[in-house]
């Protein structure tokens, strides 16, 4: 019984993970590539964000309500979506100066 409720908690994620639309940024020298990333309104995105630097950063957004650790030398995911059209900027707060980006959903 165990098992089949939790299959049917993760059950949501899986599909929300299967029909999403795949975007990769990089962080670089503590800077976003590309800085502006284009996608398309009303489709879940999957966002695969590659830490390319040693450090660590965090990447947030207000507008996304996302804030999540990217450890160096690592590859993290980051669902986001269905978004309206508009612009969503980040930041690598570690980085502020630096590690800017903005989302848009046309």
């Amino acid at each position: 019984m165990k098992i089949f409720c939790l299959l049917a908690l993760l059950l949501p994620l899986a599909a929300f993970a299967d029909d999403a639309v795949v975007y990769t940024l990089v962080l670089k020298d503590h800077r976003f590539q590309p800085a502006e990333l284009i996608v398309p309104t009303g489709k879940k995105i999957k966002l695969l964000i590659e830490n390319r630097d040693e450090t660590s950063d965090e990447f947030e957004s207000f507008e996304l309500n996302r804030e999540k650790v990217l450890p160096g030398q690592r590859t993290t995911t980051i669902f986001i979506g269905p978004l309206e059209e508009g612009r969503y900027p980040y930041i690598g707060e570690f980085s502020e100066e630096t590690a800017k980006g903005v989302i848009i959903a046309k």
